[in-house]
């Protein structure tokens, strides 16, 4: 099923509350969202499971991190009584962590003993019946001694699954399709977030090139709506479904002005024109 991943909302619910959030993501036609980035207080996840009864939402997955980040937020570590309740509140058998600590990311070996601390956590969550996923970014494409992170994750943390979030996977510099097929089995979710060139604009010229290369590089650089940049999702949404995937999570962190809502509604008009409608 494809859905969205609700940090896209989390404005509308510090403005009128998880409920209404809800029920406006609904209206656009999605039914199915993954949690983050809304705190997840008794009254939020009250709010939460009266949208899923009443809206027919399904929760595909809640957030949680492996120690705290910046932002807050439950943590396994901290937490894990109230994430598993959180979770059976909301019908939800699936724990995503958006990212590892830094300082785990800088060093080989603190690489490997982050990734055994997901692994202990995975069997935990396991037992009570929830499966825990990995969502990358990019910096887990580069290497130690030849072997990118994700692979060395991957080694380390054989009971936890992937959620691959395309966009990152191609910044990058690998192609979403290969490096989906070489997780088939682990991967749980996929994020489908697009990635658009934009054209130079001339108001910004000046700007530009008092800024150097770095300048020009992020002036052209941007997420898009679902159809609306440059990712082919004609082969890489079945290749998610081949390898498993349960859920793809549309996602958008930057909007350019344009209403989040309008941004899902175009994401779900591009993603039924390809001929995913049976999935949304």
């Amino acid at each position: 099923m494809i859905g969205v991943q609700a940090m896209m909302l989390k404005q509308i619910v510090a403005e009128v509350g998880p409920f209404e959030a809800m029920r406006r993501l609904s209206d656009v036609g999605f039914t199915v969202t993954e949690v983050s980035q809304i705190p997840m207080t008794a009254e939020n996840v009250a709010e939460l499971a009266r949208a899923r009864e009443e809206f027919g939402l399904t929760f595909a997955a809640l957030s949680a991190g492996l120690a705290p980040m910046a932002g807050g937020g439950d943590t396994l570590g901290s937490d894990f009584d109230k994430i598993v309740a959180d979770a059976r509140a909301l019908g939800s058998g699936m724990l995503r962590v958006a990212m590892l600590p830094l300082d785990a990311l800088t060093d080989r070996e603190q690489l490997i003993d982050a990734s055994r601390e997901l692994e202990d956590h995975a069997k935990r969550l396991r037992d009570e019946g929830i499966a825990l996923c990995y969502h990358n970014h990019h910096v887990e494409f580069a290497t130690f001694d030849g072997a990118y992170l994700h692979d060395i994750i991957a080694e380390h943390a054989p009971s936890v699954g992937f959620e691959l979030d395309v966009h990152w996977v191609q910044r990058a510099g690998l192609d979403p399709v290969r490096a989906i097929a070489d997780r088939a089995g682990r991967v749980g979710l996929v994020h489908l977030k697009d990635y658009r060139i934009k054209n130079l604009d001339p108001a910004v010229l000046a700007e530009i090139t008092a800024g150097g290369f770095a300048a020009f590089r992020n002036a052209v650089v941007t997420d898009a709506a679902v159809g609306e940049g440059n990712l082919d999702w004609g082969r890489i949404i079945p290749a998610a479904l081949d390898a498993g995937a349960r859920y793809l999570l549309v996602e958008q962190e930057e909007t350019e002005g344009m209403d989040i809502l309008e941004c899902l509604r175009i994401s779900y008009r591009n993603l039924a024109a390809m001929g995913f409608g049976d999935l949304l």
